[in-house]
């Protein structure tokens, strides 16, 4: 799993990146005031130590002969020392190659690149080194003789005064602005998270106010709108939020309005359609008694048994459409009862004469809590479909080495009723399969007239979604569609 370096929430991290950024600026402006005040505490002692070793030198050098000997230089560093009073400095001289001169032993360690250098300068030079673990300075401060003529440069004398001190007075001030520096920028980042949580609480209300009622339209509530204050950038997207949902109100009112005068117009259509096609059945069943007894000619017959075939299918087509149109206007209701599903599924074979074409195989004893009349008009039209597409009816579509059958097969599982439908014809074609149970969809499209209406299936699926369960269709491995139909053995 991946980790994220941040949190997810988007006010921890404001306050996140809000804390970083005030310690980053906390610690760099401690770094360079420390950084400023150590030079300054650091040169300041470099430039007291070469004032004060130079004075007492100008005071005491007029004294020295041209050539000093060992003892001159001796005499020297002696009053230097003496001279040096509470910086406590130690001092050493040397004459061109000779060695160094000091008061005391042994004499004072010196940086090597420091006495290489000073033989022939003509300024004091200065280094800062560690010596036992202690910070020290050590000055070295040439005698230079004046230029003949004045105009000239001066030039070196040969004769050199060292001095070393120690820093640990300078490096307890530098320890003291370290501990300051780290007690003042805690106090820094911690404070800092207060502004921070004030800044994230501002920017994150008006997110959180988007949030919510983006949640509330999708719920289905389009007139919500978020109330918008100021012109910055979250107040531009509250904006365009209001007019996005402005507009959407507006389109689904509208699709509304229009999805509602569409059902309107199909009920209305089924329902006037309705009471004539019931005379013109009836008129139709009295022609079919005509033509069926032989008094009328041959073309009579035929043309009386057409007309009464297409009225049943209109009468037929106009009670689906009715069906449909309650479940869009969402009257439909179930009736439950407790029954046996064997014995239903043999009352819906046996009212249509369907018992010799198909094979059942239900458990004796299986019942659930339905609504017997929805579940007829499922298994009516499942097996109706099957008999037709793959059953004996429809052997000339099916392999001769295959037997055409329809098998009918209910169980229970995991406290639901599945039924499934399975025929050993051709199956569903691949185009036609995703949308099989769209309303006006047959599965052979080449016919531009079938027996169906289109509506069959669909209305199959609406029953079976009322009940809480599905309705799936797919092609078996072997051959044959299968038809798989799964309810709650105890709806709510």
């Amino acid at each position: 799993m991946k980790r994220r370096l941040l949190p997810g929430g988007l006010g921890t991290r404001m306050v996140v990146a809000f804390v970083l950024v005030s310690s980053l600026s906390a610690l760099t402006t401690a770094a360079l005031t420390f950084y400023q005040a150590r030079t300054a505490i650091l040169q300041r002692a470099q430039d007291d130590a070469v004032r004060d070793l130079r004075a007492q030198l100008d005071s005491l050098a007029p004294d020295l002969p041209a050539r000093p000997a060992e003892a001159d230089l001796r005499t020297l560093v002696l009053q230097l020392d003496r001279a040096g009073g509470a910086r406590d400095w130690r001092t050493a001289a040397g004459y061109r190659d000779g060695r160094l001169i000091s008061a005391r032993s042994p004499a004072p360690d010196l940086p090597a690149r420091l006495t290489d250098t000073a033989a022939s300068a003509t300024t004091a030079l200065v280094q800062r080194f560690h010596h036992g673990g202690q910070p020290r300075l050590a000055v070295a401060l040439p005698v230079v003789l004046p230029a003949a003529p004045a105009d000239r440069p001066t030039r070196p004398s040969g004769l050199v005064v060292y001095a070393t001190f120690s820093l640990a007075g300078q490096q307890r001030d530098i320890t003291s602005l370290v501990a300051a520096a780290r007690a003042g920028a805690l106090p820094v980042v911690l404070a800092s998270i207060v502004p921070a949580l004030l800044a994230a609480r501002r920017v994150l209300r008006p997110v959180r106010r988007l949030r919510s009622a983006a949640e509330t339209m999708a719920t289905g509530d389009l007139d919500t709108r978020v109330e918008v204050t100021g012109h910055d950038e979250l107040a531009g997207l509250g904006r365009t939020f209001n007019t996005m949902a402005a507009t959407l109100q507006a389109d689904a009112a509208t699709l509304r309005s229009m999805e509602a005068k569409a059902r309107r117009f199909a009920a209305d259509v089924s329902h006037e359609l309705r009471t004539p096609l019931a005379a013109m059945t009836a008129v139709t069943g009295v022609l079919d008694h005509d033509a069926a007894s032989g008094d009328l000619g041959p073309d009579a017959s035929e043309a009386l048994t057409l007309v009464a075939d297409e009225t049943r299918k209109l009468a037929h087509m106009v009670e689906d459409l009715m069906e449909i149109s309650r479940f869009d206007a969402g009257a439909a209701r179930l009736d439950l009862d407790e029954i046996d599903v064997g014995e239903l599924l043999r009352k819906t074979l046996a009212l249509r004469h369907w018992q010799d074409q198909v094979d059942v195989d239900v458990p004796e004893g299986l019942r659930a809590r339905l609504d017997p009349r929805r579940v007829d008009v499922v298994l009516a039209n499942l097996t109706g479909n099957a008999l037709r597409h793959g059953g004996p009816q429809a052997r000339t579509q099916v392999p001769a080495q295959v037997q055409a059958q329809v098998r009918v097969r209910a169980r229970s599982e995991a406290g639901s009723l599945v039924i499934t439908v399975r025929d050993s014809g051709p199956g569903i074609a691949d185009a036609v399969l995703p949308n099989v149970f769209d309303r006006f969809t047959k599965g052979d499209t080449a016919r531009a007239r079938s027996a169906g209406s289109g509506l069959g299936l669909a209305i199959a699926a609406e029953n079976a979604r009322l009940h809480g369960g599905t309705l799936t269709a797919a092609n078996a491995p072997e051959g044959g569609a299968v038809f798989t139909l799964t309810l709650p053995r105890d709806p709510v």
